[in-house]
């Protein structure tokens, strides 16, 4: 499953972030602000056109993440 299709308030982990092409440089940039594998994410909010941006925890820090970055990073729920 990926980020983007995370039900808001659920709980998952990160498995991997995904380039979507050679070299992707927001693949590689999400990695450096911490979407690592076995890194706690949550999805905690939702714009309200369309569902973007979304608001994203991982850890103690909140992203706002457009649904294309979003795809990137596939995740796996918790319990």
């Amino acid at each position: 499953m990926t980020l983007r299709d995370l039900p808001l308030d659920t709980p998952a982990l990160v498995t991997e972030v995904r380039d979507a092409s050679g070299g992707d440089i927001i693949s590689q940039r999400l990695r450096e602000l911490g979407f690592v594998p076995g890194e706690p994410v949550e999805v905690v909010g939702r714009g309200p056109l369309g569902g973007e941006p979304l608001l994203i925890r991982i850890g103690f820090t909140r992203f706002a993440l457009r649904g294309n970055e979003a795809e990137r990073v596939q995740v796996e729920r918790i319990g």
